[in-house]
């Protein structure tokens, strides 16, 4: 019994992987660009940066997950993500895209309006572009200083992924659960948190290590 668990945890565990990992590809790069977006001088660009920040920061992942899978079909007519599982599991990376992006944007706009104009005027005098500026003086200072709370939002993304369920997308506690409609036993679920504490713990030690690394930003 405990070795037909662990395969089927282990295979809940790497679309639980997965999910991270391609969240992480995807929201990582467009929150940086959203919060350029939030902090444009341009103010119509600005305000609707802002309030769809707002807006997905202020609702429930879950409701954003019924709403991006289902919407399309009920509203539209059209299921654009198709019945398969497949279908389903680019819905949940869509939706949690979504979402971590419009955290991770913050995190950016916060760390990249903590550096001080002096730098910026410092590097103007040194006959500096704008995006060299960016590049070789502010980006690596900002990356010091959000590494903190961007490991908090990742580590909680961990958790998230169980949300995929909602919208039957296999994952680690679907993995879980399944034993306890067919073998009558609630164990598996113990074994589904220590695969969870064990990725956060790794994570844990990694964020660790990369703030150590930046330390010389002091």
């Amino acid at each position: 019994m405990l070795e037909s668990v662990m395969i089927e945890l282990s295979g809940g565990f790497l679309q639980t992987i997965k999910i991270f990992f391609f969240t992480l590809l995807g929201a990582l790069p467009i929150g940086l660009i959203i919060s350029f977006g939030s902090m444009s001088r341009f103010k119509p660009l600005k305000a609707v940066v802002k309030t769809i920040v707002w807006v997905v920061r202020g609702t429930p992942l879950m409701l954003q997950l019924l709403i991006i899978y289902y919407g399309p079909g009920l509203i539209l007519n059209n299921n654009v993500w198709g019945g398969g599982s497949d279908g389903r599991l680019i819905a949940v990376l869509v939706a949690f895209i979504i979402n971590y992006s419009c955290y991770f944007s913050e995190i950016y706009r916060g760390g990249i309006e903590s550096i001080s104009r002096g730098q910026y005027e410092a590097g103007q005098v040194l006959g500096m572009t704008k995006s060299q500026i960016f590049f070789k003086i502010v980006l690596l200072q900002v990356v010091k200083r959000i590494v903190p709370p961007m490991s908090n939002e990742i580590i909680t993304l961990v958790k998230d992924t169980s949300l995929a369920r909602i919208i039957a997308v296999y994952e680690l506690i679907w993995a879980g659960q399944v034993f306890i409609k067919s073998a009558g036993i609630i164990w598996p679920l113990f074994f589904t948190g220590v695969f969870y504490l064990a990725f956060s713990g790794i994570l844990t030690l990694l964020f660790g290590f990369i703030e150590k690394k930046l330390s010389y930003f002091q």
